[in-house]
């Protein structure tokens, strides 16, 4: 009977919700897309997260640049050329620059105490002010360059050693574990890495996160089938994940506020926090639950981005040894027999900023950037965009739009060299950090890491393949999750230029 009865009570929602998916799925203002199926419309298509964009891709060329999809009740379009994304992200930015509040992201965030998730408003205002003017300002960024020097200059010490005695290394381990130990230093003033245990405890967290940042629940695009997402265990593994990492950010905040605390070195980026916390001069009162977020952003984020698109960049210039040579021989020209090149040098290798800007063309961070949603109604191309759409931005799509870029799919620095086309999000071409509002705030920090690393990995060690290896043989597969982490280790040979 009590079957029966939960039988009679579901249908009417069920047939409910089938019939608002069928209203959505036809509405005649969104653009064109894929048919979906009943009720899931095209989520199951955002199952494999690591070739996500490449589907996109697949579907712009059939629909457009700018079609719909339809993610169970929710609807969504796909952003896949200069063009519209400019229309979006600068001409319409204001209706385009909310985000969603997704289950995952919004746990693990605080419910949006930050920057990269938190919903457009007059809180997310302060936030980002507080970021951008006073713990990502270029002067901060500046006065963090000795911790970036000490620990690139560390990493090259150990690059060394398994040149000396012709061991390959897994450059992924190597450039991860320099990213995490940048960060670390930098945000909370200490690093994990000779740590053993709580090195292991700090990676296995943020790999975590990451995950959880890119898990699909049904929840967020089919409230009625919430269960489900209980039944695969999601609600429990994102429990564990952050109560543990809450105890990590409240163990770092817990020593800063020690009294015993010896006087840091360096200024670190909680003490920038805790001043701002003192002073009460934003109209958002900052609490720890702000700052954790904050430090979740950074580690996060800062980690995965600096690392992957790294690792990028070797695997480009191995597989294009033409590229490795000229843009080594401008460094060792220009920079002298420097044994560690700084920033002002680099300033000097145009060819060097060329490749630079050619690796985030085609080794962006994250193929897509971060989901986006209207905050109103807004026509684009002709078709009537309704409020809380998801929005996705394929810049990995538009990086490769072959009506912009010639051969788009080759790694050709050169096409740089007399072109205004930059990454600070005013040119649409290129968008490796994103534009408008919701451009990352962390670009500074990172263009800073990328070209110091990179430029003394090549003026230093000369990089070969293990014997038997050829350059058709290193892959360029991902993993899932919302950077371009590669899936197999780039492991190559180096030998000291000296």
């Amino acid at each position: 009977m009590s079957t029966i009865l939960i039988l009679c009570l579901t249908l009417p929602l069920l047939l409910l919700f089938f019939f608002q998916y069928l209203r959505a799925f036809k509405n005649p203002s969104l653009p064109p897309g894929p048919r979906g199926l009943p009720i899931i419309g095209n989520l199951h298509q955002l199952n494999n997260s690591s070739v996500f964009h490449l589907l996109l891709w697949q579907l712009s060329k059939k629909y457009g640049p700018l079609f719909s999809l339809q993610l169970g009740l929710r609807p969504a379009i796909v952003i896949s050329s200069p063009k519209l994304a400019k229309e979006i992200m600068k001409n319409h930015d204001p209706e385009f620059c909310g985000r969603p509040k997704l289950f995952g992201q919004q746990k693990l965030s605080y419910n949006g105490l930050e920057m990269i998730f938190s919903p457009y408003s007059d809180f997310w205002r302060e936030i980002k002010k507080l970021c951008v003017f006073h713990v990502l300002s270029p002067r901060r960024v500046s006065g963090f360059s000795s911790i970036r020097h000490y620990e690139v200059k560390q990493m090259m010490k150990k690059i060394s050693m398994h040149a000396s005695s012709s061991k390959v290394i897994n450059l992924n381990e190597v450039l991860m574990s320099l990213a995490s130990t940048m960060i670390c230093r930098i945000a909370y003033g200490r690093s994990y890495e000779d740590e053993g245990s709580e090195r292991s405890r700090f990676h296995g967290l943020l790999n975590e996160c990451q995950a959880m940042w890119g898990t699909l629940f049904f929840s967020d695009y089919i409230p009625f089938l919430g269960w489900i997402d209980k039944l695969r265990g999601l609600h429990a593994r994102l429990e564990r994940i952050f109560k543990e990492l809450d105890t990590f950010y409240q163990e770092v905040i817990d020593e800063h506020m020690n009294p015993n605390r010896k006087t840091p070195e360096h200024e670190d980026i909680i003490d920038v926090l805790f001043q701002m916390k003192k002073q009460h001069s934003f109209s958002v009162d900052i609490t720890n639950d702000h700052i954790k977020a904050i430090i979740m952003d950074m580690l996060v984020a800062g980690t995965d981005a600096t690392a992957a698109t790294e690792v990028g960049a070797m695997t480009a210039l191995v597989k294009n040894p033409r590229v490795m040579k000229k843009v080594q021989e401008e460094i060792r020209s220009l920079g002298g027999k420097k044994d560690f090149l700084d920033e002002d040098d680099i300033q000097n290798f145009p060819y060097f900023k060329a490749v630079i800007k050619e690796t985030l063309r085609l080794h962006l961070p994250a193929p897509l950037l971060v989901q986006r949603e209207t905050n109103e109604a807004c026509t684009i191309d002709g078709y009537e965009i309704p409020a809380k759409t998801l929005v996705y931005v394929n810049a990995w799509a538009i990086h490769r739009d072959p009506e912009v870029w010639k051969d788009p799919h080759e790694f050709l620095p050169e096409r740089f060299l007399d072109s205004t086309i930059d990454f600070r999000g005013l040119d649409f071409e290129l968008i490796p950090f994103g534009a408008g509002r919701r451009m990352c705030p962390g670009m500074p920090m990172g263009i800073a890491s990328l070209d110091l690393i990179l430029a003394n990995l090549l003026n230093s060690f000369d990089w070969e393949l293990p014997e038997g290896m050829k350059r058709e043989d290193i892959d360029t597969e991902v993993l899932p999750g919302l950077a371009q982490h590669k899936k197999n280790p780039l492991c190559i040979l180096a030998k000291c230029r000296i």
